[in-house]
């Protein structure tokens, strides 16, 4: 089994993770904010990268900082 099986935004309605230009994404960090597998969604979006979409909690933009930050440190 693995994390994708357990993640929350599975039973939720995806075009919540991946809003058009300018929309909302509270209700997919709200979902993200309570998954158990917050973290490894996290790890997965960035090892791939992820270009589009909400992942882990965080927006294409703040993954591509978080991979900023850690390749400066």
């Amino acid at each position: 089994m693995s994390w994708e099986d357990s993640a929350l935004c599975a039973e939720t309605d995806p075009e919540e993770f991946f809003p058009e230009k300018g929309g909302t994404t509270r209700a997919a960090r709200t979902v993200c904010m309570a998954c158990e597998v917050r973290d490894e969604c996290l790890d997965a979006a960035l090892a791939r990268p992820e270009r589009f979409g909400i992942w882990g909690g965080l927006s294409e933009k703040e993954r591509l900082a978080l991979r900023h930050h850690e390749e400066a440190a």
